[in-house]
């Protein structure tokens, strides 16, 4: 089994920065790739970006190119999603996730193994 917790959630205002980060523990050598989803409100769950847990790999929805940056601390078990220029369509619960299965452009929420709790991050505008 692997734990995930995510922390670093909250408001802030538009154009504004966050830092996310998911702290990993269990059963971590099982573990091929960390992502990040969100979910706001009526909507479905979405890919924001993913990190191949040994190489550092990473890829991004287009949307988040160039603003997000999927990071990773190997000694701290850490994966951390800094988000610059939010924009308010981008409020949502953001969950961490990870699967055993190799591949960091797989999108679907169900190929996921574990999931954290989910933080909320509010923009403002």
């Amino acid at each position: 089994q692997v734990q995930l917790v995510e922390s670093g959630g909250g408001l802030v205002q538009a154009g504004g920065s966050l830092r996310l980060s998911c702290a990993a523990s269990g059963q971590t050598d099982s573990m091929n790739v960390m992502a990040w989803f969100r979910q706001a409100p009526g909507k479905e769950r979405e890919f924001v970006a993913a990190i191949a847990w040994r190489s550092g790999v990473t890829s991004y929805v287009d949307s988040v190119k160039g603003r997000f940056t999927i990071s990773r601390d190997n000694v701290k078990n850490l994966r951390t999603l800094q988000m610059n220029s939010l924009k308010p369509e981008e409020t949502a619960i953001y969950y961490c996730a990870a699967k055993t299965r190799a591949g960091i452009y797989e999108y679907r929420p169900g190929l996921y193994d574990y999931w954290g709790q989910g933080i909320q991050v509010t923009v403002s505008s």
